[in-house]
């Protein structure tokens, strides 16, 4: 499970770091304001917005994938225990003892 964790944690920062490269689009249906009219190519900056676009809808792929797959198994986890005390208590912290004071020696209220 904290293998998990940290694989979303990468996601999620690897998706929010592609999220913030990306440029906005202007009126005019151009990234980044090029007007090379040149096709699609890897280089340019239509091509570097399409492989960014794809980069995004996976990284989202793969974090929905896998706040799923956590849901799955916490819920997992879940169902095995059958009560609250079922769950181990720590045996580093043990209550403190009670004193008991007899009752004959207790103070007479008069």
């Amino acid at each position: 499970m904290n293998l998990l964790l940290v694989i979303h944690v990468f996601i999620t920062i690897a998706l929010i770091g592609v999220i913030l490269l990306q440029k906005t689009e202007n009126s005019g249906g151009l990234v980044g304001g090029s007007s090379s009219s040149s096709g699609g190519g890897m280089f340019t900056a239509r091509g570097a917005a399409n492989l960014l676009t794809r980069i995004t809808a996976v990284l989202a792929a793969l974090f929905i994938g896998n706040c799923i797959l956590m849901t799955i198994m916490t819920s997992a986890q879940i169902r095995k225990s059958t009560s609250f005390l079922d769950t181990p208590v720590n045996s580093s912290v043990q209550p403190a003892p009670v004193q008991n004071t007899p009752a004959s020696n207790a103070p007479d209220k008069k």
